[in-house]
């Protein structure tokens, strides 16, 4: 369903991409202040990292596929395709809210990106899923993962630099 709203309407993908990132901005900038904050920002990670498990590897409903592999190939996102854009975003907020509450991007950086490739392994093992292993899907979700510890850092960065000037 919404897959379908985002093709009818992919001029509006670009904003909505943005708007994820912005609104992952929002919240990590008021829980990052706070000692607490930490464990929210973890939740946060897990339960987006969760939603991208879940739209990755739930089945497709388009049944299971008889074919075992995965597609190679490498293309750029153009704004408006719909699918690329989509894996970008989907890893911004748990890679996001994970680098936050580790301080720790190198780490999560590596992580995320095995996670995606994890998930791409799977779906090319597990054709009863109905899911295509793809290469590109890996490339967007890892710009994703990169998009998400750049924005943390930068954020970090600020947090800190507020931090050191109030002491």
């Amino acid at each position: 369903m919404i897959t379908d709203f985002l093709l009818e309407h992919s001029a509006l993908v670009p904003g909505a991409l943005a708007g994820i990132a912005l609104i992952c901005v929002g919240v990590g900038s008021l829980l990052v202040r706070d000692e607490r904050g930490r464990g929210l920002l973890t939740a946060l990670s897990a339960l987006s990292g969760l939603v991208a498990l879940v739209l990755t590897l739930a089945p497709s409903g388009r049944g299971a596929s008889d074919r075992i592999g995965c597609t190679v190939q490498f293309a750029l996102p153009s704004m408006t395709t719909v699918e690329l854009l989509a894996n970008v975003a989907l890893f911004v907020p748990p890679v996001l809210f994970a680098t936050l509450a580790s301080r720790r991007p190198l780490t999560v950086l590596a992580i995320g990106s095995a996670v995606s490739a994890g998930i791409e392994v799977l779906q090319a093992l597990l054709p009863v899923v109905g899911r295509a292993c793809d290469t590109n899907d890996w490339f967007m979700n890892s710009i994703g993962v990169v998009g998400g510890v750049v924005l943390a850092v930068g954020m970090l960065a600020v947090v800190d630099r507020t931090t050191a000037r109030r002491t």
